[in-house]
Formats: structure tokens, sequence, C-alpha cells
């Protein structure tokens, strides 16, 4: 077959088994074809099988470097787990950022992670990358009926809600057993409202959701009048709550609006410091009034 053929000629005679894996996924209906249809056809048979001999380059890395380097024979799921938090945060910040010079580097250091973690769970007799690519496929076959079987569903909301429906039916007890505990806060409470949503438990409109905010922030002026720490505790992390709610209800991703408010802050206190510098002086140095005064020309330039 002409296709065949391409693969052979991408793959070359020392790939054979990327050559075999790359006929296995793709193959081509016995009809007649067009040309156009027949180009576009191995355009995408020759991208596939660049990728993977890419990913076939890295496991075989993986086992390398399993094998001979000091370093990576110590490593066990427990010392890699706060090393890949650590990349996953890099990962977002250059995302935060839009720097997608940085996402693509970042992207890799989780994918080796990912690669690192099926190579224990494979010496331990447990899984391999195989697998768990298997298992997230045949989820993920599942979980779209409205794609790999007859379910019609109308919007993406019906995408959703079909979702979490389909993961109670594989055993989860609560639509919120699938929020990690080691989420952080805020992200941890956009995911619980996301998934209450998802079973009908939501606001009808906005403005809804902003009386619940002026509601709590009332509640919460009671309690500093009433002056004990773990009510006034309590009532703020309501604010926190409803505030992160009505977020999501203008379309505002709290998290990413918090960080990028973060960036702000830290840009302009720089620029304070080293306009203070420029004045021979330390911001510690200075009063309130001088150092307003140089936070409002700095607002000037970084907005």
């Amino acid at each position: 077959m002409f296709v065949n053929c391409q693969i052979t000629k991408k793959c070359g005679k020392n790939n054979n088994k990327s050559q075999i894996i790359a006929q296995k996924i793709v193959s081509l209906p016995s009809k007649q074809h067009t040309t156009a249809n027949l180009y576009q056809q191995t355009m995408h048979v020759e991208q596939l099988t660049e990728k993977l001999i890419a990913f076939e380059r890295l496991l075989v890395m993986m086992n390398t470097l399993r094998e001979q380097c000091p370093w990576d024979k110590k490593q066990t799921l427990e010392s890699l787990r706060p090393l890949t938090i650590e990349e996953t945060y890099e990962l977002a910040d250059a995302i935060t950022q839009q720097d997608m010079k940085g996402i693509k580097e970042e992207l890799g250091d989780v994918l080796l992670h990912l690669v690192f973690y099926a190579r224990i769970g494979e010496e331990q007799q447990q899984f391999d990358i195989g697998s768990v690519i298997n298992d997230l496929c045949n989820k993920m076959e599942h979980r779209h009926p409205h794609i790999y079987g007859d379910v019609v569903v109308a919007d993406e909301e019906e995408v959703k809600r079909n979702w979490e429906q389909l993961k109670l039916k594989e055993g989860k007890k609560s639509a919120l057993e699938g929020v990690p505990k080691a989420l952080p806060a805020v992200i941890k409470a956009i995911r619980i409202q996301e998934k209450s949503k998802k079973v009908g438990f939501e606001w009808d409109t906005t403005e809804q959701v902003w009386a619940k905010v002026e509601e709590e922030m009332k509640e919460l002026h009671e309690a500093i009048d009433i002056g004990e720490q773990e009510h006034i505790e309590k009532e703020f992390g309501d604010v926190l709550f409803s505030l992160i709610n009505y977020a999501r209800f203008i379309n505002v991703d709290p998290e990413g609006a918090l960080e990028k408010t973060n960036t702000k802050f830290i840009n302009r206190f720089m620029a304070m410091e080293v306009i203070a510098n420029q004045k021979g002086k330390a911001l510690k140095d200075m009063n309130l009034e001088e150092m307003d005064a140089i936070w409002n020309e700095v607002k000037k330039d970084i907005r």
C-alpha cells in the first residue's frame, strides 16, 4: 500500500518496531481514494510516525538512565513526588507568562516524570507505560459516549453532567470524591464548585451569587466586631469561597487572576526599590507618604 511505503521510508530499516506500531494504528479503508485524500492520510502517518519514534526514544532513554545513572537508580515514587510538584508549578508559571518556549520545555520535564513513574511501576510489576496509556484511552472512550457511542448531547454543560454521572456509575460514592486533598485551596474551591454544578447544585444568576458575597461580607464584619479569631477565620473563608464562586460566574479564573496581581505587585515593588535607590534612599528609610508617591509613579508604567 502507498501509505505503508511512506511509513517505511520515514521509519527507516532500523526502526521496525515504530513501523509496526504505526501500521497498527493507521489503517486506510480499501475503497478508492482521491490523490488529495491519500496525500493528507500520508502526511498524517508521517507526523504520527515521527511522534512514535520520539516517544520510543524517550522510553529507551528512561531505561538507560534507570539502569546506569546513580541518581536515577535511587529514585522512588515518594522521592519524585515533590520534584513533580515543582515541575508542575514551573509549567504553570510558563503558561501564566504565555512563554511558549518555556511551556514546551516544562512539558518535557513533566513528561519525563510520568515516564519515570511508569518505569518504577513496571519494576514493581504493578503497571507499565502501555497499561497506563491503554487504561486512560479506555476511560476516555467510556466517558465520551457522545463520541464513541450513540449518546447525543446538546452542549458542553451536558457533556460535563454526563461525565460526573458516569464517574458515579464507575463506583465513586460522591461527586466530590475526585477532588484531590492536596490541591491548593483556591483551585480546590473551584473544582468543588464545578463538580457541585454538574449535579445541579448551582445558583441561577450572577446577581444571586453576588448577593451571597455581600451576605458573607456582612457576617465577616459581625465576627470582627465580636472579636473571636476562630469565628473571624471561618467567616473570612466563607467570603473567599463565595468570591471564587462569583469569579466562575463572570468567567474569571481566580487563581490566574490572583497570580497576575501577585506578579504585578512584585514588578511594581521592585521598580519602587530601583527608584528609591536612584534617590539615594532605601524603602525602609522612607515614610509611607514618600513610598506612596513613588508607588503612584510606578503604577503609570506598570499596569
